[in-house]
């Protein structure tokens, strides 16, 4: 017998439908002739908590910590036991094995330690599934790997969950702890991920706290020149030195006394056309997308939270079976998809009129650059799969992500846009002035996106040429703070998190990775936080409480900050590409756990809740408040337990990442 073990009973069941015998449904499993098709819950093994180790743990003491397991285990997760019973059943019976978890580490992992965890020994084969369509799981099943082809990517999803548990673990015992000593009364949940992106909130909150509005100044000439008339902007920084006083290291005219002295004069004053670039401009369209490329652009257009756009995608691929794997973090297609794409994406798109009429418009004998075999790894970008999207069947936020999927991957069959751009400076009274302007020579797949060009095209220009000026003016502006944090934007900053950091030799390693978290981690971070109280949303904007400031404060800045938090993620990207090894990278691990609990500090963390208090920080709103159920120490509030930890916790959950 062939036992298929899918990630989920979603899978599982198009697995079934994909076989040549007709399944027949029994507990916890599909059964189609020889095979048996049955699935995972998710995560059905979870990590077993610190008491597990040694009894003693099950009290939180500073003195006990790091807690470090000399020999991992992995626990039965609690309504995860029937299925596991299922799958030993099963395992007992079968004479060979598939896994069919989800294409990405994590799907590698949960599959892969149930069988190793039930003791099955002989030969896997691998089974990847990017498109639950029956034509295409059955090419998928025509085509089995070796599962052994995947160890790294399961040695480095290994290493992720023992990382997450080390740091997790030992964190946010100690600085629970020491939270008690100063007086709070909760949990301090201390993540390898979610801490650094709490510390860019809270860093960027201050930003905006601290940020004081200053006015500055900009000049402006209507010029009239041999065919025709346009707008120029005095260019002061240019020609003046910066003092501090007049001009800010922006250039920005601070005093407006330079500019309303020189409008007064320029009017009916010629000057010359010294410098004129002219160029046409060819633009390719936009890839296709990535997770986090469509959660940044859907926040954006539809104010979508990044877990809703992960959660519709997910109902879009499994239930309505419209898209490809939407957890990737890719933005290419392999090149056998080209050939079937005008198939595929005219089937798709016939129940929408926009859609239809873009599919229509396309040529599918186009090839973009985002047909790029070398460039996809164990996933593609997300696309349509060929089955037709009934709009009336999708909910407002499945057909807009739907239309945003589609319009991106029917945009390669068009030609690139095609601009005719000028920038022009004028000499003036010994003054530059400078226009820029823009011309749409071909649309090619602009329309998809926005029919707006808000770059007006210049008028024909000569170098040379005299310029008369009509007329000039002043307009008076003010510098803006840096824009707080919403969905898109921090998705955006997790995704380049090498512009957040200022160690240069660290800014350049962290150009070439894949940020902070990943993509089927972001917006589960972000809801994390928000859970747990560290952040609330004041409309669009993401906003760090006074909890979520104090707990920055008291932190190591090493624990706070994205640079060690990424550059571990590079280091699971080379685990999983067989670059390197788990050992070194927990070893590592374990060392800098060592440092970041030796500054565990009640005196700091104690001034560092005061400081929040008088802050401006939001408070978290009471129902998002971390309720205990037994996940952290509570006071005692007897005199006998007066000088104790207080009662023992069970460890943080670690929420299963996937369900049916």
């Amino acid at each position: 017998m062939r036992l298929i073990v899918a990630e989920k009973p979603s899978l599982a069941r198009a697995i079934a439908e994909a076989l040549p015998t007709k399944a027949i449904r029994r507990e916890g499993y599909l059964e189609a002739g020889d095979t048996r098709v049955s699935w995972c819950l998710g995560h059905l093994l979870e990590q077993a908590p610190p008491e597990r180790y040694d009894p003693r743990y099950k009290q939180w003491r500073l003195d006990d910590l790091p807690i470090v397991p000399e020999r991992w285990q992995l626990v039965p997760r609690s309504q995860a036991r029937s299925q596991l019973t299922v799958l030993r059943r099963l395992l007992k019976q079968a004479d060979s094995v598939v896994h069919a978890g989800d294409p990405d580490r994590e799907g590698q992992l949960l599959v892969q330690e149930v069988l190793d965890h039930l003791g099955w020994r002989g030969d896997v084969q691998r089974l990847l599934v990017q498109d639950l369509n029956r034509p295409a799981v059955a090419r998928s099943l025509a085509r089995l790997e070796d599962n052994r082809r995947y160890q790294p990517l399961f040695a480095a999803a290994e290493a992720r969950a023992r990382a997450d548990w080390l740091y997790g673990i030992n964190l946010t015992r100690a600085w629970t702890l020491i939270g008690r000593q100063a007086g709070f009364d909760g949990l301090l949940s201390v993540g390898r991920v979610q801490t650094p992106v709490l510390g860019l909130v809270v860093r960027r909150d201050r930003d905006i706290a601290a940020f004081e509005p200053k006015p500055f100044y900009i000049l402006w000439v209507d010029l009239q020149v041999a065919q025709g008339e346009l707008r120029a902007w005095w260019q002061p920084g240019e020609h003046h030195p910066l003092d501090g006083r007049s001009f800010d290291e922006q250039g920005r005219l601070l005093d407006p006394r330079p500019a309303q002295a020189l409008a007064a004069r320029l009017p009916g004053t010629q000057g010359r056309l010294v410098e004129l670039d002219q160029r046409r401009k060819r633009q390719a369209a936009p890839l296709p997308y990535s997770l986090s490329a469509l959660q940044v652009d859907a926040a954006r257009r539809f104010g979508l939270s990044a877990k809703r756009v992960l959660d519709t995608c997910q109902t879009l691929y499994e239930r309505h079976r419209l898209i490809t794997y939407p957890r990737s973090d890719c933005r290419y297609l392999p090149a056998a998809h080209h050939r079937e794409a005008a198939q595929v994406l005219t089937a798709a798109c016939r129940h929408d009129d926009t859609l239809r009429g873009w599919a229509e418009a396309a040529d599918f004998g186009l090839r973009s650059k985002a047909w790029d075999d070398a460039k996809v790894g164990a996933h593609h970008a997300l696309s349509p799969t060929g089955r037709p999207a009934d709009m009336d069947k999708l909910n407002r936020d499945e057909a807009n992500l739907f239309r945003l999927i589609a319009r991106n991957v029917l945009a390669q069959f068009y030609p690139p846009l095609e601009t005719f751009e000028a920038q022009a400076t004028f000499e003036i009274l010994d003054e530059r002035f400078r226009a820029q302007g823009r011309e749409i020579l071909q649309p090619g797949w602009k329309p998809l996106f926005t029919t707006r060009d808000e770059v007006p095209a210049l008028p024909p220009l000569t170098r040379g040429e005299t310029a008369t000026v009509a007329d000039a003016g002043t307009e008076t502006k003010e510098t803006r703070p840096p824009e707080p944090f919403t969905d898109a934007s921090l998705i955006k900053a997790m995704m380049n998190i090498a512009r957040y950091v200022e160690d240069p030799a660290v800014k350049r390693t962290l150009r070439d990775t894949d940020g902070l978290g990943t993509e089927a981690t972001r917006a589960g971070i972000i809801e994390t936080l928000l859970t747990r109280g560290y952040l609330v949303r004041d409309k669009k904007a993401l906003r760090a409480t006074r909890t979520g400031h104090a707990l920055i404060d008291s932190l190591p800045p090493a624990a706070s900050r994205p640079e060690r938090t990424a550059l571990w993620e590079q280091r699971l990207s080379a685990i999983a590409e067989n670059q390197d090894a788990p050992t070194p990278f927990l070893e590592a691990l374990i060392g800098d756990l060592r440092q970041l609990l030796g500054q565990a500090n009640a005196g700091q963390l104690n001034r560092a809740l005061q400081d929040a208090r008088l802050g401006p920080a939001p408070e978290a709103p009471k129902s998002r408040k971390e309720k205990s159920k037994g996940s952290m120490p509570r006071r005692r509030r007897s005199k006998r337990a007066a000088g104790e930890n207080g009662n023992p916790p069970a460890r943080p959950r670690r929420s299963s990442r996937r369900s049916s």
